[in-house]
């Protein structure tokens, strides 16, 4: 039953790591429409951005590195930051 647990939070854990990093990819469309433009409101991904900064900190300094951590939050660092920056008018 255990190795059952450990296996579904694993895939879980996966899961969770892609559907991040999808939703920081989905800031490029954002990131196009403000070049055009057509600006979107700077603040959600600044917030993101600054909470994408705080959990890659956090995954690689702890004592055990999270790299699943890690890297789903990587490139919302990038994303959210260019995506404020961008939108800024």
């Amino acid at each position: 039953m255990k190795n059952t647990d450990s296996k579904a939070i694993l895939l879980l854990g996966r899961i969770g790591s892609v559907l991040s990093v999808i939703m920081y990819v989905s800031y490029i469309p954002q990131i196009m429409n403000n070049l055009n433009g057509n600006y979107g409101s700077p603040i959600q991904p600044l917030v993101a951005g600054i909470n994408c900064t705080i959990w890659v900190i956090y995954s690689y300094f702890k004592s055990q590195r999270d790299w699943p951590i890690f890297i789903a939050n990587l490139p919302g660092v990038f994303l959210g930051v260019i995506t404020f920056y961008t939108s800024l008018h």
